[in-house]
């Protein structure tokens, strides 16, 4: 049986290798199309090329979940239409078994995902789009591209925030009693140890009658931004790393900010391998439950609608949890929940 076992396996890995390329292949021809549609003189078709390839990872990562679900769909579905799967259950291995053998490759790719997500991605991405938003800044002090934050009655913003503690295009805004009183505008920034020093510095004072400006070669700035709470709070949460995410969430909650957004994506990312297991066995129940004497194409497009219908909920439910303040992790539950349990009714009705 264990012959079997590894067929089964080396089929659906095969079907979802298959897959995973020719999506990721098309996102990056149609990301490519888009990006060489915003060139201008500081951002050329090299640093589109450039942005688009460190972003590779990412969407690797994005898309393995479906290209699980479809490989699967695709992998047990030959397997059907060729009537091997009715020989294997002829000769005693049972529906649990080629479960089984056909969950094991897609936790395989979903591990890989996983440490893809958690040491790859969230400083592939924080380079690739600060990166991308220095050569889209042009030195300017405020841009469309770049990341606000608050801290206490600071409101600044960061045109790119490099690994290492470097940063470019820092802009700050002092407020008292509502009040506009100061800004500061850095071109750079550097991290040194417990401070960051502001390079080729403009002051502007406002007073009640008049505005003084004053130019610094370097200046002091204490904060309890570190570059490892910078380098998360620019990723954007779903690219995040567990930890990091767990990290900045406690920060913001030491500033009295909101960080729903942020418990919502740790939640999802937690509980993706066991959401990936319920796509799976959603698939397994297309191929061996009421769909298995339709064609193959036809049971793939259950899956999919399925695979899209179990997302779109889980999409619907986390905004929802922030909306109505219920807790982020049972918008995560409850669709794997729910998808579970049909997809363990149907398998028991075929067994």
């Amino acid at each position: 049986m264990g012959h079997l076992d590894r067929y089964i396996a080396k089929v659906v890995s095969l079907s979802i290798l298959l897959v995973l390329t020719a999506v990721v292949g098309l996102d990056v021809i149609f990301t490519i199309i888009d990006e060489l549609q915003n060139l201008h003189a500081d951002y050329g078709s090299f640093e589109a090329f450039t942005y688009v390839l460190l972003t590779i990872p990412k969407r690797c990562y994005e898309f393995t979940s479906l290209s699980v679900l479809i490989g699967c769909l695709i992998g047990l579905g030959s397997l059907a239409n060729n009537s091997e799967l009715t020989v294997m259950r002829a000769v005693g291995l049972s529906l649990a078994r080629i479960s089984w053998a056909a969950i094991k490759p897609a936790l395989l790719f979903v591990c890989a995902a996983l440490l893809v997500g958690e040491f790859v991605v969230p400083h592939l991405e924080n380079y690739a789009q600060s990166r991308r938003a220095l050569a889209e800044s042009g030195g300017q002090a405020l841009t469309t591209s770049g990341h606000w934050h608050r801290e206490g009655d600071s409101y600044m913003h960061f045109t790119a925030v490099l690994p290492g503690g470097v940063l470019y295009g820092v802009t700050q805004y002092e407020f008292e009693n509502h009040q506009l009183r100061a800004s500061r505008f850095a071109k750079r920034a550097i991290f040194q140890g417990d401070h960051w020093v502001l390079q080729n510095v403009e002051v502007s004072e406002i007073g009640e009658s008049e505005v003084k400006v004053a130019e610094h070669h370097t200046l002091r700035w204490d904060t309890e931004l570190t570059p490892k709470v910078l380098n998360v709070m620019v990723v954007e949460p779903e690219d995040l790393p567990i930890l990091g995410l767990h990290t900045y969430t406690n920060y913001l909650k030491e500033q009295g900010l909101d960080a729903k957004k942020y418990r919502l994506a740790f939640w999802k990312k937690l509980l993706q391998p066991l959401a990936t297991v319920v796509m799976v066995l959603v698939a397994l129940s297309c191929i061996f439950g009421p769909l298995r004497s339709v064609t193959m194409g036809y049971r793939v497009f259950s899956g999919v609608v399925l695979g899209l219908l179990f997302k779109y909920t889980e999409d619907l439910l986390g905004p929802a949890s922030i909306v109505f303040g219920f807790e982020p992790v049972f918008s995560s539950l409850l669709p794997i929940g729910v998808f579970a349990v049909a997809a363990a009714w149907l398998l028991k009705r075929a067994a």
